[in-house]
């Protein structure tokens, strides 16, 4: 048994919310992006990206490993062909995760810097990996966090949903736990809200749209600088 609830917030600071999230409980499927762009491209690179992934979910005979990363790839040349064809479009683009259930297991894939943790056994662990220049570039050159909090490419992404640089999609298949949770969220929540905190809230005993809410108000508390966006996910046995 699963209990999902998904909530967006525009934050503190920015007038529109670029980011989207669907919660199709009928198909298991649950997704999450973040859209950049100038106007209002960044919602509509969101919303397609998303929509196309439902789309090719909803389509396929077989649901495997290999899914989520097709169903990215058509999401990604969704967007490439929506920017061409739209001068008020070019450039636009998003982050995207997902969570795929198909007992017994779990498909995850990420693209961008939207996060993946999944909580099982007290433990918290950070599935996904942050396509950004700090996490692919800085740490490699041995830059100090400390440095790279403040570093001028700290919110640039080396990947993401709609970009012409290369196309690369990060998937994980996962064993369906009994007592498992995961998390899905944009950069809103996890750039300003600790993992240790983010832990503890996920891991109490209360309802999962209460968390999804005290996930929210953490990020606002802490400034709200972006758009906020979580889905969670709770397995009982």
């Amino acid at each position: 048994m699963v209990r999902a609830f998904g909530l967006t917030d525009t934050g503190c600071v920015r007038r529109n919310n670029e980011d989207f999230y669907a919660l199709a409980a009928d198909s298991n499927l649950y997704i999450v992006a973040d859209g950049m762009g100038g106007a209002q491209a960044g919602e509509i690179a969101a919303q397609m990206a998303v929509e196309a992934v439902l789309e090719h979910v909803r389509l396929v005979a077989v649901r495997d490993a290999s899914v989520l990363p097709s169903a990215f790839e058509q999401a990604h040349r969704r967007v490439l062909a929506a920017a061409s064809a739209d001068e008020q479009l070019q450039g636009m683009g998003c982050t995207l995760v997902a969570a795929l259930v198909e007992e017994p297991a779990i498909f995850l894939a990420n693209v961008g810097d939207s996060r993946i943790y999944v909580f099982e056994g007290g433990v918290c662990e950070y599935i996904s990996s942050d396509q950004t220049w700090v996490n692919e570039v800085g740490r490699r050159l041995g830059i100090p966090d400390a440095s790279l909090k403040t570093h001028p490419y700290r919110h640039a992404l080396t990947v993401a949903v709609g970009s012409n640089r290369g196309f690369r999609v990060n998937s994980h298949v996962l064993p369906l736990g009994r007592d498992m949770h995961i998390l899905l969220c944009t950069d809103g929540l996890h750039d300003v809200v600790s993992d240790l905190e983010i832990t503890d809230v996920m891991l109490t005993e209360k309802p999962t749209d209460w968390k999804c809410r005290a996930l929210v108000e953490a990020a606002k508390s802490a400034g709200g600088p972006d758009n906020i966006t979580v889905l969670a996910l709770d397995f009982m046995g």
